[in-house]
């Protein structure tokens, strides 16, 4: 009577855990991570004495090739990155994971001590002698249809668990972790695609658009006024440059100049809306309150210094190995811009319209001009401290009225302003 009791408790215990699994997969209301650890600690408060999980899957991400997360009760999971396939090529070939995917096999069992150990895949010496392992159990589950003769997951769940419990795991805790297993595998597939989908919209539209997008600003037209301050950046010569170098020269040059500025706006809290060529167009919106635009023109500024600073060391590299060097201009305004979905139908773009942008690119058209590397509009130095130098009223090709152009300059320099801290 006691070990019925005992039994219908624990499946009690196992069906709330495939409940709360379903409960994740339907809301998306959590992450990987906390999956793993919630998952490993409602099994082992139900009796199944797990002691170390390992979980990891391919990802569609522009840095790594692989994510997997490793558990144990004292340190909860752990995320560890796989930066490209050849990180765990070596590994895979003497995997039990190998095996399991090579022969079509949902899962495998391996005693690790007494008389039915087996230990022939090299990770289980590891984790009977350091871990104290005495039972394990691996998955792998794809999803999607394995091609005919395929040997390797392309696109699936790789699991494997163990214990330290002398008499090993079960055959009720084998049955219990297959079937948590599956619900698992759902639940971490219907994060893995959000993920994905996160991942890929972050680095295409930046992270301020992606997450738009996805809370539904999907139809053309969507859009809203914003306030901010709006950056535009571009690389000088580019088109000798294109024609003297080798593609992937010049692919990497583009590339670490983008590492540089555009890299420096997002370090400073702004978003990078859009790689025109070789131009960068990025916003710092504009908060609500007095003190928000001088907050947003204060990143900015500090975001085009920062990138001076990079660009400098990444032309003393290339000095140092006979390249060309990093020629650039940046122009920094303030104004009202349309920020939502733009182009056809079947092609969007989330971005700025507005004169302001207009003006924005026309300001660093100056740069080369007026021989500075920063220019930027009267309402800009207006709301940012330190020492303008005047550059006159010029009149912007587009832009119907004339513009009063600054750039940052030395106090003790001949026609330079100094903007105090407004109080």
């Amino acid at each position: 009577m006691a070990k019925d009791r005992q039994a219908r408790g624990s499946s009690l215990l196992y069906d709330s855990i495939a409940d709360w699994l379903m409960d994740v997969a339907l809301t998306g209301e959590s992450d990987v991570q906390a999956v793993v650890d919630g998952a490993c600690h409602r099994l082992l408060a139900a009796g199944v004495p797990v002691a170390r999980t390992h979980v990891a899957f391919r990802t569609l991400h522009p840095l790594f090739a692989a994510l997997a997360y490793h558990w144990r009760p004292e340190t909860g999971a752990v995320l560890s990155h796989i930066t490209h396939e050849g990180a765990f090529a070596g590994s895979w070939k003497s995997s039990a994971y190998a095996y399991l995917v090579d022969n079509g096999v949902p899962h495998l069992r391996r005693r690790l001590t007494g008389e039915d150990a087996l230990l022939d895949y090299p990770v289980l010496e590891e984790l009977r002698d350091e871990a104290g392992g005495t039972d394990y159990v691996a998955f792998a589950f794809p999803f999607q249809p394995q091609r005919p003769g395929e040997v390797t997951l392309r696109n699936g769940l790789l699991s494997s668990w163990m214990t330290d419990r002398k008499s090993g795991f079960t055959d009720s805790d084998i049955n219990t972790l297959i079937r948590i297993q599956k619900r698992l595998a759902v639940t971490i597939k219907v994060l893995i695609n959000r993920q994905i989908t996160d991942n890929i919209l972050h680095a295409y539209l930046g992270r301020g658009a992606g997450s738009r997008v996805l809370d539904g600003q999907i139809r053309r037209g969507d859009h809203e006024h914003i306030h901010a301050v709006i950056w535009y950046s571009d690389m000088r010569d580019s088109t000798p440059l294109a024609e003297a170098l080798e593609p992937d020269q010049f692919f990497a040059m583009v590339n670490r100049y983008f590492e540089c500025t555009a890299g420096a706006v997002m370090d400073s809290g702004g978003e990078v809306l859009r790689f025109i060529g070789d131009a960068v167009l990025a916003i710092f919106p504009i908060g609500s309150g007095k003190a928000a635009t001088a907050r947003a023109c204060r990143k900015a500024l500090k975001a085009a210094f920062e990138a001076e600073k990079r660009v400098e060391t990444a032309n003393r590299e290339r000095k140092s190995e006979g390249l060309p060097l990093i020629n650039w201009g940046l122009g920094l305004h303030v104004g009202d811009v349309l920020y939502g979905n733009i182009g056809v139908p079947e092609r969007l773009e989330f971005s700025v319209i507005g004169s302001a942008a207009n003006e924005a690119a026309r300001l660093e058209g100056q740069t080369k001009l007026l021989k500075r590397r920063i220019v930027v509009s009267k309402a800009f130095a207006d709301n940012a401290e330190g020492a303008w130098e005047k550059l006159g009223t010029k009149r912007l090709k587009g832009v119907d009225d004339p513009m009063e152009l600054f750039s940052p300059g030395q106090p003790e320099g001949t026609g330079v302003i100094k903007r105090r801290k407004k109080r």
